[in-house]
């Protein structure tokens, strides 16, 4: 088998006429290399040709009923609740991107979508909707179904899918696999096919990163945990080689583990620790310096102090009051005078207990605002328990909030779940995006507050519950109640004082916001990746309509891809930070690494040193075919 791989190369897209040209090849019977057509998309394609699939999308299976897909939901909630912050994470980047992100089962059946209404609409007219299977079988060629197949990350453009009426959309999927190498889901980004996602791929592979490694949270109690990398620094992050051994011998381990010694899934089981490093085990908390196969890493060993327990999966079980994922959270908050001055009267507000309402466009830090009233109120010692009402879908946020008795439903936890209203019993409870909450749960959510107890789901004795209350939205809630979408009870009730948060876009002197966010992510020192001046200059005067959380997201990718010491260029911006340059630049200024045709030039020319002057691994650095780079090069006279 071979080497688990944790973040595959995929290839570049190919112009759409090269591509429309070995559809052509391919389904009149002629030959197609490797080199016309990904070799992926090239398998699954035959794969489908194979099966005999409709190429025009005809045959795909009826969707579930809602009954249905309710018990397929209820069988798959432990995924659902581990995946809850990465879906939280993503939602932002989907709106931003007019994209939904996707959450299947381990058959390729979708669960959940959450993201731009609008493209929710247009992706259901071609079944992309909960409740209908996307497995390659059923579905042909689509980035779902043929991650699950190929069991790798894996983007599908546009005429890549087989069945053409899915040509209308752009899809990156990543398949997420429990210790043992099992697939569990998928997580996907798909967005329409017109539309460039330049890190679309790399958003998901950070996303099911994260979710895999909090798989071995407390999770092999009484065995030996190995965590390790060849840079100290990505310790304790999801970049972290992690195995796990009983008796020295390997029994789970994750796909960076795998990749950084060179062995594939089956080693789980037949390897011991003496067959992948030099030296002992050692002692629990020992960290120190370690020979592979593949070079030297640092190595750090954990023991839980309990039993140890059967070789089986660990507990999908997710923690209930989230912590946020590193893909969301912004950098260390600091406001400005103004901001800071609202946050002093909201912590004493608080503290005497008047409902806190935080207004402001997506992620501006409303949910860093309401971390900060908890971490400087007097319930700072108690729980902070957060819930983002748009990112989940109706039914978990029931349960989510309420909890639920054992045996509630099909797939509850065998202990129940006492839910978010009693996890935040004496600290702070925060319902973020509280106008995409459903009228239903509004009337209940009105009758908590009023009564102070909390009935779970499945019945049960009422519960006293002591909370203080902060919500958040981005929506205009007084037109909400005038629109009849949100009860005007429910919001005099957690509206008696508001705080708006300002725009990025608003803010004074962004070259340094972008600065300190970079400096708290990349590092100082030689080997920390840096921004060019250009970069630094876009990216400071970039509108920026998903605010921090979107800054932070494109900061967090460029960070994540870049080379130790490597100084990062316009070249790795998103597409539509690059084309908006010139609106954004003041009229009448020289705008010397701003243009299209300049940023193209600069890109070529850094992608050809970089390269030594080899054009197939200049045009993989740039993510485009060669044929279009000798295009480009022929044009400026090469």
């Amino acid at each position: 088998m071979p080497p688990a791989m944790p973040y595959p190369s995929v290839a570049p897209a190919l112009p759409p006429e090269e591509l429309l040209a070995a559809r052509r090849r391919f389904f009149s019977g002629a030959p197609v290399t490797e080199h016309a057509l990904a070799l992926p998309i090239l398998r699954s394609w035959t794969r489908c040709a194979e099966r005999g699939l409709p190429v025009g999308g005809r045959g795909r299976p009826e969707p579930l009923t809602q009954a249905e897909l309710a018990a397929r939901r209820e069988g798959s909630e432990a995924l659902r609740r581990r995946c809850r912050p990465e879906l939280e994470a993503l939602h932002l980047s989907a709106n931003a991107a007019h994209s939904i992100v996707i959450l299947t089962d381990p058959s390729g059946l979708v669960l959940d979508t959450v993201g731009d209404a609008d493209f929710a609409d247009r992706a259901a007219q071609v079944a992309l909707r909960p409740g209908v299977s996307w497995a390659e079988a059923d579905s042909g060629t689509n980035a779902i179904g043929t991650a699950l197949v190929e069991r790798r990350p894996i983007e599908v453009r546009g005429a890549e899918h087989y069945a053409e009426p899915n040509g209308i959309l752009s899809c990156a999927a990543a398949p997420i696999l429990d210790p043992f190498g099992a697939l569990v889901g998928v997580l996907d980004l798909s967005g329409p096919a017109s539309v460039p996602h330049l890190h679309a791929l790399a958003l998901v592979e950070l996303a099911v990163g994260q979710v895999e490694h909090r798989m071995f949270d407390a999770a092999f109690a009484g065995r030996d945990v190995v965590r390790f990398h060849a840079d100290p620094s990505f310790l304790g992050t999801a970049r972290e080689g992690v195995l796990v051994f009983e008796d020295h011998r390997l029994v789970a381990a994750n796909r960076s583990g795998l990749a950084l010694l060179g062995v594939g899934w089956d080693a789980l089981g037949a390897r011991r620790f003496a067959d992948l490093f030099q030296g002992s085990l050692g002692r629990p908390g020992d960290e120190r310096r370690a020979r592979t196969a593949h070079g030297d890493v640092v190595l750090r060993l954990e023991r839980q102090l309990s039993a140890p327990r059967a070789a089986t999966a660990p507990s999908t079980r997710a923690p209930s009051a989230r912590a946020l994922s590193p893909l969301s959270q912004p950098a260390g908050p600091r406001f400005d005078a103004e901001t800071e001055l609202a946050l002093g009267r909201a912590i004493r507000l608080v503290a005497a207990d008047v409902p806190v309402l935080i207004q402001g466009e997506t992620g501006t830090g409303k949910e860093v605002f309401a971390r900060e009233i908890h971490r400087r109120g007097g319930r700072a010692g108690q729980a902070f328990a957060a819930v983002n009402c748009a990112a989940l879908p109706e039914g978990l946020i029931e349960s989510e909030l309420f909890g639920y008795e054992e045996g509630a439903f099909t797939g509850a936890r065998r202990a129940g779940f006492k839910g978010l209203f009693r996890e935040a019993d004496g600290g702070v409870l925060f319902l973020d995006e509280i106008g995409d909450m459903p009228l239903s749960l509004q009337s209940r959510l009105l009758r908590v507050l009023q009564e102070r107890e909390v009935t779970p789901l499945g019945g049960g004795k009422a519960v006293k519950v002591d909370f203080a209350l902060v919500c958040a939205s981005h929506r205009d809630l007084k037109l909400l109640v005038e629109q009849g979408a949100f009860r005007a009870d429910l919001y005099f009730r957690i509206a008696q004082y508001t705080v708006t948060l300002p725009p990025v876009r608003s803010l004074a002197g962004r070259e340094a916001l972008v600065d300190r966010l970079w400096q708290e992510m990349a590092g100082a020192g030689a080997a920390a990746p840096t921004l060019t001046a250009g970069c630094r200059d876009l990216l400071a005067r970039h509108a920026w309509p998903g605010n921090f959380r979107q800054l932070v997201a494109v900061l967090r990718v460029l960070n994540a891809l870049a080379e130790p010491g490597e100084a990062v260029g316009i070249e790795a911006l998103p597409a539509d930070i690059r084309s908006a340059a010139e609106a954004v630049a003041p009229a009448g200024e020289e705008r010397p690494a701003s243009d299209l045709g300049t940023i193209t030039r600069s890109a070529i020319e850094a992608a050809l040193k970089a390269s030594g002057g080899n054009i197939s691994e200049a045009a993989r650095r740039l993510g485009i075919h060669r044929s279009t780079l000798h295009r480009h090069l022929a044009a400026r006279g090469h």
